[in-house]
């Protein structure tokens, strides 16, 4: 099993800028998942594409379906009234880990790329004022904008951390849950960041991911293009290879299931094209999909 290539400063650098860029937007009254595809430039001001690949507005990539600046087809619309409408406009995700965590009242819980901050202070919220919640992201400005979103929810157990996923600031068997939305494809080194999320966890604790996975097989041309890297497609990995990665980490009771099959249309700006790369993926038995996954550290004997 071999990950797809990528050049791993460059890919982060172009990933941040893109961030940065839905961040200001976000900032400035905008949504991240409206502003248009542009070329890379690790420059903040280079407009983003969306966070999952998406670039037609469509759900995949959290963006309204009835312009309701509060809708949001991940999150149930008393979610979405619990937390500060910026949270929502920034958010870039294909699914709702909060809810795939399955999160008690107590629990300490780290999400991994953690943008504007949605998932973050609705963990706060369902873990309660006797659990904490963590965010890690590598942006200065969507860390600026998760402090204000939680300055402005009034949350006082969560925290924002600026580092990346393969290198997580936090000790060794600190948290209960590890929780990430869209976020893990981005990487170049996805077996490193299951093994640090592995280390963080307490004995029995659960990863609940959303996230992109590949079915089939991807032409080289897209593994090897930067923009659908930052697009969440050419950094997707198989299915099979997702549940290898969890178990070389350590991890057991690994479930990995397809929430939604992304059609060619819905992906990166060269998807549309009837002849493009990811349509003769498709023609040839590849997909990309939207995927929950679940695993859990063992229990101390």
């Amino acid at each position: 099993m071999t990950e797809p290539e990528a050049d791993g400063d460059r890919l982060r650098e172009a990933v941040r800028a893109r961030y940065a860029a839905a961040a200001v937007a976000v900032a400035g009254g905008g949504r991240a998942a409206e502003v248009d595809a542009a070329p890379i430039n690790p420059e903040p001001s280079g407009s983003p594409a969306c966070g999952c690949g998406c670039t037609d507005g469509g759900d995949c990539c959290s963006a309204p379906a009835d312009g309701d600046p509060l809708s949001d087809p991940h999150y149930s619309a008393e979610e979405m009234s619990q937390i500060p409408q910026r949270a929502v406009r920034a958010s870039l995700g294909c699914g709702n880990p909060t809810a795939l965590a399955g999160l008690r009242p107590g629990e300490v819980v780290l999400d991994l790329g953690s943008g504007g901050g949605i998932d973050v202070l609705l963990s706060a919220r369902r873990v309660g004022p006797t659990g904490f919640a963590y965010g890690l992201d590598m942006t200065d400005e969507m860390l600026d904008l998760a402090e204000s979103n939680a300055v402005e929810q009034g949350a006082r157990n969560v925290r924002f951390l600026k580092g990346t996923i393969e290198m997580v600031p936090l000790a060794d068997q600190s948290v209960d849950v590890v929780i990430s939305n869209c976020v893990i494809n981005l990487s170049s080194d996805k077996g490193r960041v299951l093994r640090e999320a592995f280390r963080v966890l307490r004995p029995g604790g659960r990863l609940a991911v959303s996230d992109i996975v590949v079915q089939g097989e991807l032409p080289p041309e897209v593994r090897h293009d930067l923009e659908m890297w930052v697009g969440c497609v050419a950094g997707a990995i198989k299915e099979d290879d997702y549940r290898t990665l969890l178990a070389d980490a350590g991890f057991g009771g690994i479930e990995v299931e397809v929430t939604r099959d992304l059609s060619a249309e819905m992906l990166a700006p060269s998807a549309p094209h009837p002849g493009g790369p990811l349509a003769k993926a498709e023609s040839g038995g590849g997909r990309v999909v939207s995927a929950s996954v679940r695993a859990r550290k063992p229990a101390l004997p």
